[in-house]
């Protein structure tokens, strides 16, 4: 049986390359999205408790860093909490508060972020949020505020239609104080005022979705126009390297014409 595993892990490491020279001169996405879906019944199969499939996510969450840090993504944008999640059992919710202040804390910390430049932030109502996370999500955002080489968000309290309503409130409030002439309102002035308005490019060249359901739930509803959309039936948990080279590839295969 021993034997076995090793040739299975000998198989996946040879497909692994072979998948990687498959891409590695191909056009990357400069900008990959993910929901990262199915903790929790990655969980349910295994009569765990709902939190141990977001702490196995978590961890999942820091091998997709360096794989895209490998790629040469630019930009990456996970969809890990939603404003209708806090619908869920408060043990639950609360749990998911304490795994993601410990995730922030790793961020402060961790040296691949300054090493490679990461800046880092939270998109969503973080209003919604503890006032301890917000203010350890503040100092994280503070800290990595001046790198501009790789941008991660995380969407955390977060809904697309929210964020297409705090942007037009937004722009409403400017034209109440005579700061904005309606005249001037378009797509562009619309994109400044988004929660993803600090990056280069806010639109997502491919967003995947883990678990094998096939919907954006409401993610990245404006910036998602034009995007390569990828879903695979693996929950979030058990998402492997070779996944992701697999959603790459296929985006390579992909005849983007952008409405032309």
């Amino acid at each position: 049986m021993f034997r076995a595993f090793l040739s299975t892990i000998g198989v996946y490491k040879l497909y692994e390359k072979w998948l990687w020279h498959q891409v590695k001169n191909g056009v990357k996405p400069e900008h990959i999205a993910i929901i990262l879906d199915g903790n929790r019944r990655w969980a349910s199969e295994k009569n765990l408790n709902p939190w141990f499939g977001h702490e196995k996510g978590a961890e999942k969450v820091e091998q997709l860093l360096d794989w895209c840090l490998k790629l040469d993504v630019k930009s990456i944008t996970l969809y890990s909490f939603s404003t209708e999640n806090f619908h869920r059992p408060k043990n639950e919710v609360e749990e998911i508060m304490r795994i993601a202040e410990e995730e922030f804390r790793k961020i402060l910390t961790d040296e691949r972020i300054h090493k490679n430049e990461v800046h880092v932030k939270v998109i969503g109502r973080t209003s919604l949020l503890p006032k301890n996370l917000q203010q350890l999500i503040s100092e994280v955002e503070k800290a990595t505020h001046d790198y501009d080489k790789h941008f991660l968000n995380i969407a955390f309290a977060y809904g697309g239609r929210a964020e297409i309503a705090d942007a037009a409130r937004k722009i409403a409030e400017k034209v109440k104080e005579g700061e904005l002439s309606p005249e001037k309102i378009d797509e562009q002035l619309f994109e400044q005022h988004l929660y993803t308005s600090h990056m280069p490019k806010q639109d997502p060249d491919l967003i995947i979705r883990t678990s094998g359901e096939e919907r954006l739930s409401g993610f990245l509803l404006w910036q998602s126009a034009y995007s390569e959309l990828c879903f695979l039936d693996v929950y979030w948990p058990d998402f492997r390297l070779i996944d992701l080279l697999r959603a790459v590839r296929t985006f390579q295969k992909r005849k983007r014409r952008f409405g032309a």
